[in-house]
């Protein structure tokens, strides 16, 4: 089993727009379960199956399989969950780490958030100028939870 070990943080400013390349990435889900997670995601000409389980603190179970392009686009257009989750990604190094920053499109589009994988929970990491506010344990910044809940649906309270 893999393991992944995930921060993710919001930003300040725009400074993290001048780095990296944005690479569009389309995802849905087949199982959005809190205690389970089954991703299809099209990255750039990729298609990816991802099965994860439910965490304990920032860390989770992974598997994740390279799948047929075509089978991809066929399980997002016809058994994942609406709506799909479309964002920009940027993957930005920085002290020895890759950060990846998701500008967040269609009914998440405003929310802007950065994700580091770390090798141990109790890593120590350099955090970018424009690393903002850590929002790790709040579920509302899950991916699977923003079909659910969309980011345009939010409000202050």
């Amino acid at each position: 089993m893999g393991v992944e070990i995930e921060r993710k943080f919001l930003l300040n400013g725009d400074a993290w727009r001048q780095l990296g390349q944005p690479v569009l990435l389309r995802q849905g889900y087949l199982c959005s379960d809190p205690e389970r997670t089954v991703r299809v995601r099209i990255e750039g000409d990729q298609g990816r199956l991802t099965i994860k389980s439910k965490g304990t603190g920032v860390s989770r179970g992974e598997w994740e399989y390279p799948i047929p392009l075509l089978e991809a686009q066929e399980l997002l257009d016809t058994l994942c969950e609406r709506p799909l989750v479309e964002k920009y990604r940027r993957r930005i190094a920085h002290a020895g780490f890759t950060w990846e920053v998701d500008e967040f499109l269609g009914e998440n589009a405003g929310l802007v958030v950065a994700e580091i994988e770390l090798p141990s929970e109790d890593t120590v990491f350099a955090r970018p100028d424009w690393i903002g506010q850590e929002v790790s344990g709040d579920k509302r910044y899950y991916n699977s939870s923003l079909i659910r809940f969309p980011y345009s649906q939010w409000t202050d309270s």
